[in-house]
Order: C-alpha cells, then structure tokens, then sequence
C-alpha cells in the first residue's frame, strides 16, 4: 500500500485486491474508449469505510501524449466501471474511484538508464 494511513484491514486488503482483479478484467474485456490502450492496474488502496477508493495504474506507452489520452479516457468511463462493479462486490458500498498514474516503472527505467550510462563511462 502506497499511503501513510493506519494499517487496513484484512477484509480492506482483500476488497481492495478483489477490486484490483475485477477492474482489470472490465478495462480489458467491456470498456471500448480508444483512448485506454495498454493499462496496468498496479494498485488499490480502499477507506476504511469504503467509500473510496485510489487506483494506480501505468500506462504503455509512457510518452505524455499516451498518459493524457489514458486520464480522460479513465475519468470518462469512471460511472460505468463503479456501476460493474457495484455488481461485482458483494459489499454494502462501492468504492468513488480515483485514478492516480503510477510512475514507478518509468522511474525504474530511467534509473536503469542512469546506471547503464555511468557503467559505461567508466569503462
């Protein structure tokens, strides 16, 4: 889990997982907007409550262009996914969802480029 809040429940922990699955196969299977192409859902951190719900996701590929195309196409269709998945879980609410990007592939490739480049210099 990426934020600083208290250590989430068990039952939070496999809802947020069970959202993270389900998401995943929506995006894939049901929602058509061109402009979600290769998504990743990374992550999920659910409320205590539930009533929210943060999603991390990546996107390929990572040129800005791809990642402001990804945003709207997510924000567009963001009813239709909580609608699905208020089908899906068996929870007394669904989760508001909000797309956060998650940048840590494209930081780790760019660290890996740093270091490729510094080994070389020193050869």
């Amino acid at each position: 889990m990426r934020g600083h809040s208290p250590k989430p429940s068990e039952r939070g922990l496999r809802v947020a997982d069970q959202i993270q699955r389900d998401l995943s196969e929506l995006l894939r299977l049901e929602v058509k907007d061109p402009r979600i192409g290769l998504i990743t859902i990374t992550d999920v951190e659910v409320t205590a409550d539930y009533a929210h719900a943060k999603v991390y996701y990546s996107v390929l590929p990572d040129d800005p262009d791809q990642i402001r195309k990804t945003a709207e196409g997510l924000a567009a269709c963001r009813g239709f996914l909580r609608a699905k998945l208020g089908r899906m879980l068996k929870i007394h609410q669904t989760p508001d969802l909000h797309f956060v990007r998650d940048d840590t592939v494209a930081r780790a490739i760019a660290m890996s480029e740093l270091i490729d480049r510094a080994l070389a210099g020193k050869q």
